[in-house]
This record gives C-alpha cells, structure tokens and sequence, in this order.
C-alpha cells in the first residue's frame, strides 16, 4: 500500500495523505462565499428582487437543512460499504452542487422569491450531503490532538486558495472590462461545475478511510445516546461558539459589496479587496498555528474571534473614498478566518472523542451534522441581520440616494454588531474543558476499551 493512504492508528499522517484529503475542498469552500458576498447583492440589485426577501428565502433553505442534516449525520455513521461510510456521500453530493450551482448562479428568464428559495434549498441540501460527510471523514483520519488541527489546517488552506484562484479570475474579469454581477455568477458557476468532478475522483481514489472506533463495554443507544449530547458540556459550547462566530461573520459578508457600493463608491474593488483578505488569512495561518500550539486551540480561536472584533470597530468612521483605510481594516481583520474554522474543525474533532468514551461508539457524522446546523443557521442569523436591520434603518440598495442616517445605521451595524458578538463568544472558549492533557487522557481510555 502506497505511503498516501490511511496508517495504522500509531503512525502520523503523511502531508501527502493530508494535501490530497484536502483537494475537493479547493472548490468546496468556493460556495461559502457566493451565497453571502454575490446572492444577496446579485438577486436584490441586479434582478430587482426586495433585499429583505433576499435574505429571508437565503434563511428558510437554511431552516430546510434542520431536517436534512442531522438525517445525513446518523445515516453516514450506520452505512458500511466496501467504500468506507463517508465516500458514498461525496459522490452523490457532486452532482447536486453542480445542478444547483448552475440554475442558482446562472438564472433564465423572469426570476422570483420562490426560485431563488427552491435552488437554495437544493444546493444547501446537495452541499451537507458533501460537506457534512467529508468533515466527519477528516476527523477520523487522525487521533493525535495537534495532527487534527493540521488535516483541518491543509483543508483550509486549500479551501483558501480555491477562493484566491475564483477572485483572481473575478478580478482578472474587471480588468478587461468583462466585470457584470451575470457574468461574475456564470464565472463562479463554472469554475464549481468544470473543476469539483476531478477533485472528488482524486480524493476518493488516493485516501482510505480508518474503520469505525467500537469500544468494549457499555453502549448507549437510542434515547440513552441521544440525551447524552446534552451532558457532553464541550459539545453545547462549540454549538453556541459556532452559532455566535458564524452569525457575525456573515453579517459582514452579506454587506460587503453593499457598503464598497454604497458607502465607498467603489464597487469594482470588490473582488480585489476579498483576494487581498484571503491572501491574509492564509499568510497568517502559520502563526495561529504556532499560537494553537502554544497556548491550546481552544484559546487560540478565540483570540482570532477577537482580532476580527478589534478591527472592525474602526468601520463606522470609514466614509466615501476612504479606500485605503478601508483596505487595510479588511486585510487585518481577515487574518484571523483561516483559523477560526481550522481550529474550530480540529476542537470538534475532540468533542467526539469525549461523546465516544461515553456512548461506546463513534458518532462523528452525527455531530458534525448538528455543527452544520449550527452554521446554516448561524449563516440564516447573520444573513437576516444583515439584510433586515438595515432595511430597517431605511437603507434601500436601489434607492438613488441614501440619507445620512441609514448610512451611519448600515455600518454600525456591518461593524459594532459583529464586535459584539465574537466578545460574547469568549468565555465559552477561553476555558474549554478539553485542552492537550485531558485529550490525551481521552485516547488513552478509548485505547483501553478499543483493547478490550
């Protein structure tokens, strides 16, 4: 066997094994921009469609997934194939991302409230059927508490440097004067159908799956194992950390373009900006690292919550033509989100460890479902917030002009509220129950009862 597949469960992770679990995530990830950096903007200002609208049919495809997710969780967790219990999924889950990708991001015709919630809905669907699965899978592949943080890192990153190359060709498009909100939404549409199939064939062909962790002893089932979730303390503190982190972070993403519209008056340094902003955050994932490493990761996601706290209470006074200031304020903010989700990933991680010494059975599908409901709705959260309250404020995309105070109201809230809620986060995190020595701990008692 090839040195790029699964080890045993004492050998580490090649970087080879880890680079190429990574690869489908290269155009994975590209989807969790559009929908709030090009949906609402696109759907509201260019197709004519009420912003709150927007919004609110971007959050009921997300309120779909309630149902859908937790359903896809306990199903991967109970399937045995000769194909392992995560790859299946992945393969069925490409071509309902490209069919949904393709009539979301490339409409014909007349469009509508109801189409824009149907083709949401199913590439929300498609995209848990994928993600959820493929996050599950990346958990498993390691038991080491630092080599978690380097499998979730590496998928990062290359989920990163799949949404560099889409905004240097978005960029590359306002070069050339080819920079139209259809022909930005056909560009993302086909790098996602043309590039996805390739990647996933790769990554199911190279990398193995580790078999499922059953312990000797006792085994929870049914009721017993369902409402132990709800006295695994780690497990309720990531549900809140995610919910508070995502929520803020899709405030600010679901304004972006409005504000360099509307504010700055600089709309065609959109895609310039959030290059420069991803160029930050993979720059600056070695030191988060070396921090995670140090402190715990625990502690280290946290203060990287905080850094996009910090830098973006300065928003407010940013006015028309301040790009600069405004640049410097999104790449320094930006610093931090490669490693919010790469250290929120590998926490979750040892969150199952710890809910599988007490039900006997690895439920990693299961949670990392119920965390994808925690980002949809987080992601439904911060889109509402921030399509309604500033429409509450009297701000109007395609109103000719805007008054002075649903200005000031529109970046209060695009940056004090999400300052807000990172800092609420803190103490969730800050004193985490499962640092290195108590993980080790963990292993060594599943090692036990694996043994036994």
């Amino acid at each position: 066997m090839t040195d790029h597949r699964t080890p045993t469960a004492h050998q580490p992770l090649s970087r080879k094994t880890m680079m190429l679990y990574a690869l489908p995530h290269l155009t994975d990830a590209v989807m969790t921009l559009p929908m709030a950096l090009f949906i609402p903007a696109f759907y509201s200002s260019e197709l004519g469609l009420p912003l709150a609208g927007v919004g609110a049919m971007i959050a009921v495809s997300r309120i779909v997934d309630v149902i859908s997710d937790p359903l896809i969780g306990v199903v991967s967790d109970r399937l045995h194939t000769r194909w392992g219990r995560r790859k299946p999924w992945l393969a069925a889950g490409t071509p309902i991302i490209m069919l949904a990708t393709w009539m979301l991001f490339v409409p014909a015709g007349q469009v509508s409230l109801t189409y824009l919630m149907i083709w949401a809905c199913l590439l929300s669907i498609g995209y848990s059927v994928f993600d959820l699965p493929y996050k599950a899978w990346g958990a498993e592949l390691s038991t080491g508490y630092a080599e978690r943080s380097r499998i979730a890192a590496w998928r990062e990153g290359f989920g990163a440097a799949g949404q560099f190359m889409f905004l240097a060709v978005l960029l590359l498009m306002g070069i050339t004067n080819r920079q139209s909100g259809k022909e930005e939404m056909f560009a993302i549409a086909l790098m996602v159908v043309v590039s996805l199939p390739p990647l996933v064939a790769v990554t199911l062909r190279l990398v193995s799956e580790r078999p499922p962790e059953k312990l000797a002893g006792q085994v929870l089932i049914g009721w017993s194992a369902m409402l132990s979730l709800f006295s695994n303390r780690a497990f309720l503190r990531t549900v809140l950390a995610i919910i508070l982190f995502g929520s803020g972070l899709m405030i600010q993403a679901t304004l972006h373009k409005l504000v360099l519209t509307h504010v700055i008056g600089r709309p065609e340094l959109f895609a310039p900006l959030i290059l420069g902003e991803t160029v930050a955050s993979l720059a600056a994932m070695p030191l988060w690292m070396r921090l995670s490493d140090r402190i715990g990761k625990h502690r280290a996601v946290t203060l990287a919550a905080l850094w996009v706290g910090v830098w973006s209470l300065p928003m407010p006074w940013v006015g028309a033509g301040d790009i600069v200031s405004y640049s410097a304020l999104i790449a320094l903010r930006g610093g931090s989100f490669a490693a919010i989700f790469f250290l929120s990933n590998s926490i979750a991680a040892d969150v199952v460890d710890q809910d599988t010494l007490d039900t006997g059975k690895q439920r990693t599908g299961l949670f990392f479902a119920l965390w994808g409901m925690a980002i949809k709705l987080a992601v439904a959260l911060g889109v509402m917030m921030g399509t309604g309250l500033p429409a509450m404020f009297g701000f109007v995309p395609t109103a000719a002009s805007h008054t002075p105070s649903s200005i000031s109201a529109l970046m209060h809230i695009y940056g004090w509220l999400p300052c807000l809620i990172m800092v609420l986060a803190f103490p969730l995190l800050w004193n985490f129950p499962i640092d290195e020595a108590c993980h080790r701990k963990l292993r060594a008692r599943i090692d036990e009862r694996n043994a036994g």
